[in-house]
């Protein structure tokens, strides 16, 4: 048969027949075949260019077909980028209703509110047009009152903002809960969740997001964007049949759009593309990398436009300082990645550690009241310390920006004296403020390190990298303000003369505290050339590479060493996903003979190329769970003719019990070409045309090594197992998790999705 007719269905009913059954979708919790779905979109393609000659309107199609992969990413992009813009201008808005409101127009923040404003200075947007909800209340800005009441205005928001967000995921979208990373790599991975990348998921990400950023809970919106943008991706793949219907296909839009993710969340597009490449994304060609390039570029444009930040800067936290760093220094940065790495693999331990303690306990049964209980603990504890009290991103710009003339925090009490206006600042001792500011902060860390573990894993929508970003930033401020000083009173010592006794301010603690950030980050993610990237895109300190990377290698050596994996990969395995890391090296010396299913000498659930009758093709079914059965000449006989899947043999017995005449539960199924001497039973029925004749086999012999590479490079589903051309078994993606987790001795029963 041509190639017309293979594609078209048009010839006969039986060629309609046996076409429809090989477009059969994917089940809920299955793996995809990468093979079958790659090769099925080659053999499309090859039918669009051979029509390509004979019209005009065949020629528009193939370019259409062509041109749908950038349109898609186009699409993608274009509604990222807006979506972004609300959830920020949301969250920002709604944060600020936490401490008061803008009385000529409510839906302004507090920095909009101030902008109509005269005044001079404009001191954390205490400006005579935003209105506390002390002023409201009492009338009164200061006072025991006065503060009372916004210590109950904030407790209040924080608690209607959360126990809101929670009741919407529990109602409407249980998917959307965490940050949606973990669950992404599994689906890229080829791994079908079913509504995980919805449209109700969608929309109570969305809103969920901005609640529960707003409620003051330690947790990002950067995590969820990459789902959100992920959830863009999939609805808008369906647009495009060529994506839509082909899961592999499908895959690369996916990841163009995680890199879409991280670029509207932190105005990095290069680094959004590497994060997807290194982070997310399983299988990664060098066209999906151009056009996730053009995704995350569309992205982070239409997010400028919009500027939802109110500034110049399209970054998150523009540094301004401009200094070069000394070498010395390079050793405090790479004490800072140490002690990121720690850091990182103590938040993971304890994290995975209650995050089983609730999925084992009574706690998980009730998911509201657990989101309202470390919320009210939350806001309880953050009020009182400013530092804890102030949206965690503007925490991280005040840790990273430096001390000027006009800065008011405590942590730039230094006592220096400003007589001229343009003379650059010089190195001085610390005040009182600072100190006191250090102490502050100090428990600002210990505090957010102890919620964000509690916090992480709850059932509404969290992310990971600001919080991160922000006991990073606090570890690296302390260490630069002491670095600072050590310059200050040792400055003719040899280690800082030369850089250092000019009297200009030498040593930067906000450097120190971009570093420590990027060094937790690394720590509980485990990323490296992305992170460094995605830091200074979020800064615009190009040239502090250098301690960045220094502090990023630090931090992954520190914390491979004191634990495998990084969070979401620790996520991925308390969560029992089937996912085999690409990262990974097997070292065991097992044969697929040792964990093929059956065991030897065990039955196997096989079809026979022409003696079975549809109702024995039943019973199988029916006894049987498998996703498919090898075709064998004859069951005592068991060489090896090719491999059928369930799905397609339900659809092929129903679609024939409907539509041709003659055929009953007697019919024999035939996988051959051969025609059957007709006797006087009824008519056969015959199923070539859903027969896998080149499955992929290995014989008994072959390591698990090189059949664990095939999984994760091919994408297989399964592997059949022979020797001297007898079928003996299979393997599946599932038996080689189990395989993998026994040989770590760890609990094979984790892999839930059997």
């Amino acid at each position: 048969m041509d190639d017309h007719n293979e594609f078209q269905m048009t010839t006969s009913n039986s060629t309609e027949f046996t076409e429809t059954v090989g477009f059969s979708g994917y089940s809920d919790f299955h793996t995809i075949d990468w093979q079958k779905d790659l090769a099925r979109d080659r053999m499309r393609h090859r039918y669009i260019i051979k029509r390509r000659q004979n019209s005009l309107w065949e020629l528009i199609k193939g370019a259409h077909d062509a041109l749908s992969g950038w349109l898609c990413v186009l699409l993608v992009g274009l509604v990222t980028g807006c979506v972004a813009g609300v959830i920020d201008i949301g969250a920002s808005w709604m944060t600020d209703l936490k401490h008061g409101i803008c009385p000529q127009a409510f839906w302004l923040n507090r920095e909009q509110c101030c902008w109509s404003s005269n005044e001079t200075t404009f001191d954390a947007g205490n400006c005579s047009q935003w209105v506390t909800w002390s002023e409201i209340i009492v009338s009164a800005k200061d006072g025991f009152g006065a503060y009372i009441v916004m210590y109950f205005f904030y407790i209040f928001w924080a608690l209607l903002f959360s126990s809101l967000a929670a009741l919407l995921v529990k109602n409407f979208a249980p998917y959307a809960c965490g940050s949606g990373i973990p669950e992404i790599k599994t689906i890229l991975s080829g791994f079908i969740i079913r509504g995980y990348l919805g449209k109700w998921t969608l929309i109570i990400k969305s809103v969920g997001i901005i609640l529960s950023v707003s409620a003051g809970l330690s947790l990002g919106k950067e995590g969820p964007m990459v789902h959100i943008a992920s959830c863009i991706g999939n609805i808008l793949s369906y647009l495009f049949p060529k994506y839509g219907r082909n899961e592999a296909k499908k895959r690369e839009i996916l990841s163009a759009a995680a890199a879409a993710g991280v670029s509207v969340a932190f105005g990095a597009p290069i680094g959004g593309v590497l994060f997807s490449l290194e982070e997310v994304s399983y299988y990664f060609p060098l066209k999906t990398l151009w056009r996730s390039f053009f995704c995350a570029l569309i992205a982070a444009f239409i997010l400028r436009s919009i500027n939802p930040f109110g500034n110049e800067h399209s970054v998150l936290f523009f540094v301004e300082y401009s200094k070069p760093w000394i070498f010395v220094e390079l050793l405090p940065f790479i004490f800072l990645g140490v002690m990121g790495g720690c850091i990182g693999t103590l938040f993971i331990k304890a994290n995975i550690y209650w995050c089983k303690f609730r999925k084992c306990s009574k706690l998980g049964q009730y998911p509201v009241a657990e989101v309202i209980i470390v919320t009210l603990i939350t806001a309880v504890i953050a009020f009182p310390n400013p530092y804890t009290r102030m949206n965690t991103s503007e925490l991280i710009y005040l840790l990273f920006s430096q001390c000027g003339i006009s800065s008011g925090d405590p942590i730039c009490d230094y006592k220096r004296n400003f007589t001229n206006v343009n003379q650059a600042i010089e190195i001085a001792a610390a005040g009182p403020g600072v100190y006191h500011a250090i102490w502050l902060l100090i428990l600002a860390m210990i505090v957010k390190l102890i919620m964000t573990i509690f916090t992480f894993g709850i059932k509404v929508p969290c992310g990971l990298f600001i919080p991160s970003l922000c006991l990073g930033a606090i570890m690296g401020r302390i260490v630069g303000i002491g670095m600072e000083q050590l310059a200050y009173n040792y400055s003719k010592n040899w280690i800082f003369s030369g850089e250092c006794t000019q009297g200009d301010d030498c040593i930067q603690p906000g450097l120190y505290a971009m570093v420590g950030a990027a060094a937790v980050l690394g720590g509980v993610t485990r990323m490296t050339v992305s992170l460094v990237v995605i830091m200074f895109e979020l800064t615009g300190g190009v040239r502090y590479i250098v301690p960045l990377m220094a502090a990023a290698m630090a931090s992954k050596w520190v914390g491979d060493a004191l634990g495998r994996q990084g969070i979401y990969d620790a996520h991925i395995a308390l969560n029992g996903y089937p996912f085999l890391d690409s990262k990974d090296e097997f070292q065991h010396t097992t044969l697929a003979g040792d964990v093929m299913q059956p065991k030897r000498n065990e039955g196997l659930a096989v079809i026979t190329q022409d003696s079975l009758t549809i109702d024995d093709i039943e019973v199988l079914l029916k006894e049987t769970e498998h996703n498919g059965y090898p075709v064998v000449v004859s069951r005592e006989n068991q060489y090896l003719v090719g491999f059928v899947l369930r799905k397609d043999l339900n659809l092929a017995l129903a679609n024939a019990k409907r539509n041709f005449d003659g055929i009953s539960g007697q019919s024999l199924v035939i996988f051959t070409n051969t025609s059957i001497v007709q006797n006087l039973g009824p008519a056969p029925l015959k199923l070539k045309k859903i027969l896998d004749l080149s499955p992929i086999t290995v014989t008994d012999q072959t390591p698990m090594e090189t059949v664990v590479d095939m999984f994760r490079k091919l994408g297989l589903r399964q592997i059949l197992v022979t020797h001297n051309g007898r079928l003996l078994g299979v393997i599946t993606k599932k038996d080689v998790l189990r395989h993998v987790k026994q040989m770590d001795n760890e609990d094979p029963s984790t892999i839930l999705f059997n």
